[in-house]
């Protein structure tokens, strides 16, 4: 069952942290675009307010959350009704797709990922960006989920648990970077994103649909 009460009640709150963290979102922002594909037809799974596909001109999407919805289609982008296990695209209709701070709100990851890559062409790939479980940020939101609004249902999964899973739904990795160094409140800069992961607090992660046996 979607996630979705916290953000279908809390919209508001959800735009100010992109407001009062500035400097954290556009670091993630600058870290998932090093790794968008420079062509081809993109979607993002779980667009939320369309605070990442509108910068990085990605018009269509899937979100759970009429709020998230109404505040994307304010940013003129297209976000149908659907969660990510069951998506409502057709086969091999997308070159790549994003999903952002989304793997840790769905049911059964590994059916999200093998259903982004039902609707992904041939060579497609996913950018999955997320909070480090393993990272200071991840354990630090892991510890004050019973406080947090939106974060209170989340998993915070570890980079190795999201590559592993993504291994076993017909993925091979091509790139990992990360970014968010130090506690958000200091972070002052847009940082650039570094290659691997184990320090920054955000990761990004490209992989590539397999050929079919």
């Amino acid at each position: 069952m979607a996630k979705t009460a916290p953000f279908d009640e809390h919209p508001d709150r959800y735009e100010q942290w992109f407001v009062d963290n500035w400097y954290v979102y556009r670091s993630e922002l600058r870290a998932v675009e090093a790794l968008i594909p420079a062509r081809g037809r993109g979607v993002e799974i779980g667009m939320g307010s369309g605070r990442f596909a509108e910068p990085l001109a990605i018009t269509d999407g899937v979100e759970p959350s009429a709020s998230m919805r109404a505040l994307a289609a304010g940013r003129g982008l297209r976000a149908r009704d659907g969660v990510a296990e069951a998506l409502p695209l057709e086969d091999e209709s997308y070159d790549f797709a994003l999903m952002v701070t989304t793997i840790c709100f769905v049911d059964d990851p590994g059916a999200a990922f093998r259903e982004i890559g039902r609707v992904l062409r041939e060579g497609g790939s996913i950018i999955v960006g997320f909070v480090d479980g393993s990272s200071p940020l991840g354990k630090l939101y892991q510890s004050r989920k019973e406080r947090s609004v939106f974060y209170g249902a989340a998993t915070f999964f570890s980079t190795e648990e999201i590559l592993a899973l993504l291994q076993e739904s017909g993925f091979r990795r091509t790139r990992v970077v990360q970014t968010v160094f130090g506690s958000l409140p200091e972070i002052t800069t847009i940082q650039e994103p570094r290659d691997g992961w184990g320090v920054g607090g955000f990761v990004a992660i490209r992989a590539a649909k397999r050929p079919a046996p």
